[in-house]
C-alpha cells in the first residue's frame, strides 16, 4: 500500500495487486459463491489489509445469500419463493458487480443489505 495525504490524514492506496485480489473475490463470487471467496480471503488475508476488507464483505454477502436461497427454497411451496430466488439472482449479480469496480478503483465497499457475520 502507498501513502497519499489527504486533507491532514494520511490514507493507504491499495496496490495494483491488491485491486487485482478484491476484484477477484467479487467477480468469482458470483460463479463458484462461498468457496472461491473463502480460498483467496483466507490466502490473503494476512498480507493486505485492502483484500482482507473486501473478503470480509464478500463472505458475509454470500452467507447472507445461502440464507436468502435456503429462505427462498422453503417459500417454493408456495410459490413465491420461485419469484425471491430470481430477485436474490439479480441483487447477488448486480451488488458483485458494484463491489467488484469499487474495489477496481481502490474504493472499500460494503453491501448494503448483508448481514455481518464476520467483522
Amino acid at each position: 500500500m502507498t501513502e497519499v495525504e489527504n486533507k491532514g490524514e494520511v490514507e493507504l492506496q491499495p496496490t495494483s495487486d491488491e485491486k487485482t485480489m478484491a476484484t477477484l473475490i467479487h467477480v468469482l463470487g458470483i460463479f463458484f459463491g462461498v468457496f472461491s471467496t473463502l480460498i483467496i480471503w483466507l490466502i490473503q488475508k494476512d498480507k493486505s489489509k485492502y483484500v482482507d476488507h473486501h473478503g470480509k464483505q464478500n463472505m458475509n454477502w454470500q452467507l447472507t445469500l445461502i440464507i436468502g436461497y435456503f429462505a427462498s427454497f422453503i417459500l417454493m411451496f408456495v410459490l413465491i419463493g420461485f419469484l425471491t430466488i430470481i430477485a436474490i439472482g439479480v441483487l447477488d449479480l448486480v451488488f458483485s458487480i458494484l463491489a467488484a469496480v469499487a474495489a477496481n478503483k481502490g474504493e472499500r465497499y460494503k453491501f448494503p443489505v448483508a448481514i455481518p457475520f464476520i467483522r
